[in-house]
């Protein structure tokens, strides 16, 4: 991959990070805070990083069966969030390349329209199975969950950055 100049060099990711920190957001998510609907969607947040991030080893499967297992807890409409998960995980396949030439506080701008998609799939899933519209605050969850990004992307990434070496001889 090309890459910016002045971005640092990372060492590969562990496929066992990936897994723990998907994990992780989906236990996050499913904390019992209430469902108010302007709460960001971590899962959704962190299958879309490592999307971005490495496209091949976290897929659009991944984010099918992550989907079904929310649908499962939240015991809603089977295949809900496995729908938007895929969508999402499409769209974030479809830009990863695009995505990464961005510094990390304009790809908060370039992941928020993939969030809104999300989030208007999810709505219109929710309307057209008799579910109540939940209101002018579910449109503030991808505008907190963009702003997350860059938080999400220091985190995620600071397993992946090298030891600083000040060695004059290596060109790495």
């Amino acid at each position: 991959m090309i890459m910016r100049s002045g971005q640092p060099l990372l060492l590969p990711a562990s496929p066992a990070f990936i897994w723990f920190s998907l994990c992780a957001a989906l236990l996050l998510d499913m904390l019992p805070l209430g469902r108010q609907p302007w709460r960001p969607d971590l899962l959704a947040l962190v299958l879309v990083f490592w999307t971005v991030h490495q496209p091949l080893r976290i897929s659009i499967g991944a984010a099918f069966v992550f989907g079904l297992l929310v649908d499962v807890h939240r015991a809603g409409l089977l295949g809900q969030h496995a729908l938007v998960y895929t969508g999402l995980s499409f769209l974030a396949i479809m830009v990863h390349r695009r995505i990464l030439w961005f510094p990390v506080s304009s790809q908060a701008l370039q992941v928020l329209p993939l969030l809104m998609a999300a989030h208007v799939l999810d709505l219109a899933i929710r309307l057209i199975s008799g579910d109540a519209f939940p209101g002018w605050s579910f449109w503030l969850a991808p505008l907190l969950q963009a702003l997350l990004w860059p938080v999400i992307t220091v985190l995620l990434l600071l397993p992946q950055h090298r030891a600083h070496d000040p060695d004059e001889n290596r060109p790495l």
